[in-house]
């Protein structure tokens, strides 16, 4: 177990054996780790989404989304990212939707200032809200 800067306590989230063979492939751009802090599942990505890649985040998404819980969270840190095609803010609002419908927020987390500009482009910014630290996206009840 470990303590987050924010002074809570996490511990890492176990993802399916095919999925962890998915991250773990040597030429694999996705890196992730998925961590419960407190009420919230957290995802740290690293790397690039893209088409070759999508099904690897719609799995990783999925997942993390399905371990959550009300009324917790799940956030998505996407600072690690050099690049997201449109398919990775497709499969986060879809799974935002899905979540709400069972009362957990997706939330991401990027220091970005482009980011809320590309969410509100592809008419998402109601679904997927950022913020620009890990603690404020932790914060809200």
């Amino acid at each position: 177990m470990n303590v987050s800067s924010a002074g809570s306590f996490t511990t890492q989230v176990v993802l399916s054996a095919r999925l962890a063979s998915e991250l773990g492939e040597p030429h694999s751009t996705l890196r992730a780790v998925t961590q419960r802090n407190g009420p919230a599942v957290v995802i740290r990505a690293g790397g690039e989404v893209d088409a070759a890649n999508e099904r690897t985040w719609q799995h990783l998404i999925g997942e993390a989304a399905a371990i959550a819980t009300p009324p917790g969270s799940l956030v998505v840190d996407v600072s690690g990212l050099d690049f997201m095609g449109c398919c990775a803010f497709a499969t986060l609002a879809e799974e935002a939707q899905r979540c709400r419908r069972r009362g957990i927020e997706l939330r991401l987390v990027s220091r970005d200032p482009g980011l809320p500009r590309i969410i509100a482009a592809c008419g998402f910014t109601s679904v997927l809200p950022v913020h620009r630290a890990m603690e404020s996206a932790l914060s809200i009840a």
